[in-house]
């Protein structure tokens, strides 16, 4: 008899952002996961990913912060999460401690074993079976970080084309920032507005009937801005698309959505 191939061994890492406000976007990520094959388990250890004082320039908290999420994710071969802003984080820890730092080498390990959720699936897994129906036009939002740390553009592209029924239609400045960028919308909130308005614009004179992204922050900052501006555009994380959970509200629906504040 042939020994069966092991199965990949994954720690979701959930981030705040989805625990707090979509936590259909983590039962997603666990089903794709789990369609892809893996063995999923979500150590409840797990912290912050430490992004907000790491901008701030709290060092001294995000040390901390660091230590709690290596620890939650000692043992997996893999740690996968819904976020690019928050995996790639992660690859920053490496240089929050020094070379003889025992957490040094730890975190190092912890930044090899990090990807982005449409990364893991096609870059590691080879994974494109996707059973999900969306007869809808969309159209795609690349956030920053999952773009820029770690190459997050065609992925979910290829992975959208695999669901029956939908169509992608790109909007002009598809890379660009939407103003959300964790602090900064605090920091410079007119600066900030202008660039969620110029994202909508853009995103609106696709005809999309959803806007689609990887990054709840960047979701919630522009689902909040359509909702203000009267639009009809809905607004998705798009694994709920590729795992064909799209029967909950959209981002911003919801009276729980931080949508309604931003």
């Amino acid at each position: 008899m042939s020994q069966q191939t092991p199965r990949p061994q994954v720690g979701l890492f959930v981030t705040c952002l989805v625990d707090m406000f979509r936590p259909s976007v983590g039962f997603a990520t666990v089903k794709l996961l789990e369609m892809a094959g893996c063995q999923v388990d979500v150590p409840g250890t797990q912290t912050c990913c430490g992004q907000p004082s790491f901008n701030s320039g709290d060092r001294a908290s995000t040390k901390r912060l660091a230590k709690d999420v290596i620890d939650a994710f000692d043992g997996f071969e893999y740690v996968v999460g819904p976020s690019g802003s928050c995996i790639g984080m992660l690859h920053h820890y490496p240089a929050l401690f020094a070379p003889d730092d025992p957490y040094r080498a730890r975190a190092e390990s912890l930044a090899e074993r990090a990807y982005e959720i449409t990364s893991f699936l096609t870059d590691v897994l080879n994974f494109d079976a996707i059973l999900a129906d969306y007869e809808h036009r969309v159209t795609y939002h690349d956030s920053c970080a999952g773009l820029r740390e770690l190459g997050v553009k065609n992925q979910p592209r290829q992975l959208l084309e695999k669901v029956g029924g939908l169509d992608i239609s790109e909007m002009e400045e598809a890379e660009t920032c939407c103003g959300f960028g964790g602090t900064f919308c605090v920091k410079y909130p007119d600066i900030s507005n202008r660039m969620v308005s110029n994202k909508t614009s853009n995103a609106t004179a696709t005809q999309a009937d959803t806007l689609l992204g990887g990054d709840l922050g960047c979701l919630l900052n522009m689902a909040g801005k359509l909702k203000r501006e009267g639009s009809p555009l809905q607004v998705r994380h798009v694994v709920e698309v590729l795992a064909n959970m799209t029967d909950t509200p959209a981002i911003g629906e919801s009276q729980y959505d931080l949508a309604k504040e931003l």
